[in-house]
């Protein structure tokens, strides 16, 4: 069982920059599998980025890649996508999910996650 709750979300212009955090709890959270993803208005929701447990291993879209970077500190309990170089584009909502890892590292799709949480938006102006 996790609960996630995001939070730091708002309002940049292009090619500013946002941390958007996510407070991850429960038992054994840090065993889990964690991700970003996003769902702009009239498009379907889509991963962001990801990270194993024990933050090892991270995969982006490509859309992010190099702009984007998805962190955990389990001391904390908490994840973090940094957000640099921020375009219109990457409006939309942004949820935190977990899912119990797969056996074999893959990048999730929207249904592989079992929690997700509310949700904060992400404003880029151009």
């Amino acid at each position: 069982q996790v609960q996630l709750v995001e939070s730091g979300g708002g309002s940049a212009q292009a090619g500013g920059s946002l941390r958007i955090s996510c407070a991850v709890s429960g038992d054994m959270s840090s065993r889990y599998c964690l991700g970003w993803l996003r769902q702009a208005p009239g498009l379907q929701r889509e991963g962001v980025a990801a990270i194993s447990a024990g933050g090892g291993r991270t995969d982006y879209a490509d859309s992010v890649k190099g702009r984007f970077t998805i962190s955990r500190d389990d001391a904390k309990k908490t994840m973090y996508l940094q957000m640099n170089s921020l375009e219109p584009e990457d409006t939309a909502m942004y949820y935190c999910a977990a899912e119990r890892c797969p056996g074999s590292w893959y990048f999730p799709s929207p249904g592989a996650y079992t929690y997700w949480g509310q949700g904060t938006q992400v404003t880029v102006s151009s």
